[in-house]
């Protein structure tokens, strides 16, 4: 597979942006998708926050095993940082993300209280692409703020929104880095979504994907397609099989692989293939 790479003109736009109000924020809200928190996790984006209170959010986590994210959520977790897991799309599920907030700043709270004054929280939210960032604005504000959809890029520039008198939200693009060192966390993104399809082979993604959850969970494969994986398997006879049992043919009878790596992508996005971590 050739190596993964996208970041288009507007993510170099959006950090340089993200660069010049980091100063006039008080946390960052760092989302993270929960079943691949540490490919996540952008070098440009975690070097911009090093001096800032942090809130690493593990967003979907209606898709995994609650119980495999307690290791990320130690690993995430220093004097300055705290993690936490949630489903941004259930109501009210953004509480816990306040409550934290109000606890990480509140000296901040007590000295203004002490001198008479309000005080506003002002906290970028960040995040590689497609991880939720926008839904789980819409959700501290109970309403629709921002775009969403699923899929990378939806969010083009910075959009500062009111939550309450108490917070103000800075909305930022999704932003990958220029290049991926490590193969495993280009296609942990690309699995998630984090990439755009169109510039990927999407045959090719899916034949490393099945490869790669052969090694996680087999068993997911064989209870989503009706499939039995034997030992030392070659990849392409597994392809095959679901290519057969989901019946994704061409007119001649052959296998159509693009169709069904379409299929099983989407399978995995959306949680059909069960509750699976990929880092």
């Amino acid at each position: 597979m050739p190596p993964i790479q996208w970041f288009p003109g507007h993510m170099t736009k959006a950090l340089r942006e993200m660069e010049k109000e980091i100063k006039n924020v008080d946390l960052i809200f760092y989302c993270l998708d929960a079943r691949a928190p540490l490919s996540c996790l952008n070098p440009k984006l975690s070097n911009l926050a090093k001096n800032k209170k942090i809130i690493y959010v593990l967003n979907k986590s209606d898709l995994v095993d609650e119980r495999n994210l307690d290791k990320f959520k130690k690993m995430l977790t220093k004097d300055n940082s705290i993690a936490i897991s949630i489903n941004s799309v259930e109501s009210n599920s953004t509480k816990i993300l306040y409550d934290k907030a109000k606890l990480l700043l509140k000296d901040k709270f007590e000295q203004n209280k002490a001198k008479g004054l309000s005080y506003s929280i002002k906290a970028m939210v960040v995040g590689v692409p497609n991880v939720g960032k926008s839904t789980l604005i819409n959700n501290f504000c109970k309403k629709a703020k921002t775009t969403t959809g699923n899929k990378p890029g939806v969010t083009k520039g910075k959009q500062w929104v009111a939550v309450d008198d108490c917070l103000v939200l800075l909305d930022t693009p999704g932003t990958l880095w220029p290049s991926f060192e490590n193969e495993k966390t280009a296609k942990n993104l690309a699995y998630i979504g984090s990439i755009k399809d169109n510039v990927l082979d999407i045959t090719d993604l899916a034949f490393y994907f099945i490869k790669d959850l052969v090694k996680i969970n087999k068993k997911a494969l064989e209870d989503r397609y009706e499939i039995t994986i034997k030992q030392n398997q070659e990849i392409i006879e597994i392809f095959d099989d679901i290519c057969l049992k989901r019946k994704c043919l061409l007119k001649q009878g052959e296998l159509d692989y693009d169709r069904c790596a379409t299929l099983i992508l989407d399978d995995f996005r959306k949680g059909r293939l069960g509750k699976i971590v990929l880092d």
